[in-house]
């Protein structure tokens, strides 16, 4: 396992890693969400 020391800077770097890290589950969560109305919709179109 690598050895993650970051000294003085480890709450700045831990914070910005935990922030990215919301970000992107944010965004594939908002993707999902998207992706599935898109699909209901196009299945509904289709149906007509």
């Amino acid at each position: 396992m690598p050895h993650f020391e970051t000294g003085k800077y480890a709450f700045f770097i831990w914070t910005a890693y935990a922030i990215t890290g919301g970000v992107f589950v944010v965004m594939i969560v908002s993707c999902l969400a998207h992706a599935r109305h898109w699909k209901a919709r196009a299945e509904a179109l289709a149906r007509k």
